[in-house]
């Protein structure tokens, strides 16, 4: 499998160093769409801070993929909903690290969840 991320120099505006505009994916055999998933921990509850949801979803991501044979490298596009605009620079830094600086296409919107102690959903599509 090759990815490739797709920035063009003209005609859009630039990326920024932990997005890209596209990501072009030759020869998956596999394609994994992950359901939003919450700051949730084993048992069902939220992390009683934006900090600990992101690590709680972050984690979760690694143990779905897991469970298809996958780690965050397969990772090619990942979706965010945040509660709260003002939540954008911590999700992009849990999101930065949880990728190890990769890029990804990538992107975040603000919406109300179904609980309101969900801070942040987050979902992805991984190739394999």
């Amino acid at each position: 499998m090759e990815i490739r991320t797709r920035n063009p120099a003209h005609g859009v505006y630039s990326a920024t160093p932990d997005y890209v505009h596209a990501v072009e994916v030759r020869g998956a055999e596999r394609l994994l769409f992950v359901a939003g998933t919450m700051g949730l921990d084993g048992e069902g509850r939220p992390g009683a801070t934006l900090e600990l949801q992101l690590g709680l979803i972050w984690s979760n991501i690694r143990a779905i993929l897991g469970s298809a044979g996958m780690t965050v490298d397969n990772i090619v596009r990942v979706t965010s909903y945040l509660r709260d605009s003002a939540y954008a620079e911590a999700n992009a830094a849990a999101r930065v690290e949880a990728l190890n600086g990769r890029a990804v296409a990538t992107t975040a919107i603000v919406a109300r969840t179904l609980a309101d102690e969900w801070l942040v959903e987050v979902e992805v599509i991984a190739a394999g």
